[in-house]
């Protein structure tokens, strides 16, 4: 199992803007969602814009027809691309400064942080997917029937090419944030996270605590969500801001030459970026207006809580997402410096996290996109981007369409 730390640190809040929303979101929940009823689905991508904020539920829309695998389910990740391996460490981090933004009657801000960094091949054992606990909670909070053949032990069990107690590669390297999707815990995006780590990142994987299906945290504690049974009225404004203030956070105790991790000295704190899936991809763009530490923001398919006005955001940025999201005109145009908008024919919502490719394994039915097309997609753009703009590296990847993807289609 990985060595789990706790630390409590004091600071002042960043300046975050906690406004109403004026739109509707790409909420995004778990593919595995299907798997509550037995049965398969698509998955709306983005919803039209509206005044009130409505939840996207895969099983929503889940043909009739299907039925329910009986197999047992075995998961397996895609192996990373990189020349390095992934180490993994999972560390406990409470802001002191600040009240849970959910459930004030528990004290102060904890957050749960996987962090995956460049590793020495053949070092380590392997790490599990999320622990027994946080798998429970997946299935408890989707009520899934024992007959989908998914069980807290084997969902855990997913192979994740992730080694804990990896030997780490020598010098410094990027740091990259990565925020899962509402109602998403933070290993959804362990695929994209393993792959950074492989191409020379430190990633760390965030799990906002009380907004998704469960992080254990230091007092071995799995809380559910607390805010995921309201979404019609949920200021989703006010959470990619409250998530803005997680990041931040974390970014604080990484380079501040805490003990917040041990192996903190892996990090170059001068190149920071950020990722995120759906709600997470506003929380990037929250996170690159409130903090100038964060010099390249990615979002994966959600929309913007609130839409960035001109001037906030001049740093790079990449929107990468469905070819069904029609709520990017705005945002786009009010970013500045380099920017690139790629969308990708066949794609679903979940495309661009782990969750297609674990309904697939399931047995259950997945978009016209491949699961494994959509996760190597994912991690290609997202790393060029990165190695762009963090690292310095010219990828042609981001210049203009490939023959050897011809499902990314550049908007202008």
């Amino acid at each position: 199992m990985t060595d789990r730390h706790s630390n409590t640190a004091a600071r002042p809040c960043p300046a975050g803007r906690m406004k109403r929303k004026r739109r509707i979101s790409a909420v995004a929940v778990l593919a595995l969602a299907t798997l509550v009823t037995g049965t398969g689905a698509g998955f709306a991508a983005t919803t039209t814009p509206s005044a009130t904020p409505v939840a996207t539920h895969a099983f929503d829309t889940a043909p009739a027809t299907a039925t329910a695998p009986t197999r047992s389910f075995q998961g397996a990740l895609p192996a990373p691309t990189g020349p390095y391996a992934a180490g993994e460490d999972v560390i406990h981090l409470t802001d002191a400064s600040r009240p849970d933004p959910w459930v004030p009657s528990s004290g102060p801000r904890r957050l749960t942080v996987t962090m995956v960094y460049p590793a020495v091949p053949g070092t380590g054992t392997p790490a599990p997917y999320m622990t027994l606990a946080e798998a429970a909670g997946v299935l408890r909070h989707r009520k899934m029937p024992a007959s989908s053949g998914v069980t807290p032990q084997n969902l855990a069990g997913v192979t994740t090419h992730a080694f804990d107690g990896a030997r780490p590669q020598r010098g410094k390297h990027p740091l990259v944030v990565l925020s899962p999707a509402y109602e998403d815990p933070r290993m959804t995006l362990t695929s994209l996270a393993t792959d950074l780590a492989s191409h020379g990142y430190v990633v760390a994987l965030v799990g906002h605590t009380y907004e998704d299906s469960g992080e254990t945290l230091a007092n071995g504690q799995t809380p559910p969500c607390a805010i995921c049974d309201a979404p019609a009225t949920l200021d989703f404004d006010s959470v990619a801001a409250s998530r803005a203030l997680d990041v931040s956070f974390v970014i604080d105790q990484l380079t501040h030459g805490t003990t917040a991790w041990p192996l903190a000295h892996l990090i170059d704190k001068h190149e920071i970026g950020m990722a995120g899936h759906s709600l997470g991809g506003a929380a990037a763009a929250a996170t690159m207006i409130a903090d100038p530490r964060v010099r390249a923001g990615v979002n994966m398919d959600g929309s913007f809580h609130p839409d960035p006005m001109p001037g906030q955001i001049n740093r790079p940025f990449l929107m990468l997402g469905t070819t069904a999201n029609t709520d990017w005109e705005h945002p786009w145009a009010a970013l500045g410096g380099y920017k690139k908008w790629l969308t990708v024919t066949g794609a679903d919502h979940f495309s661009f996290a782990d969750l297609d490719l674990l309904q697939e394994q399931a047995g259950f039915p997945t978009p016209a996109l491949s699961p494994e097309r959509g996760v190597e997609i994912t991690r290609e753009y997202v790393t060029a981007f990165f190695d762009r703009t963090l690292k310095g590296t010219d990828s042609p990847l981001l210049d203009g369409p490939s023959p050897n993807n011809p499902e990314v289609l550049f908007q202008p």
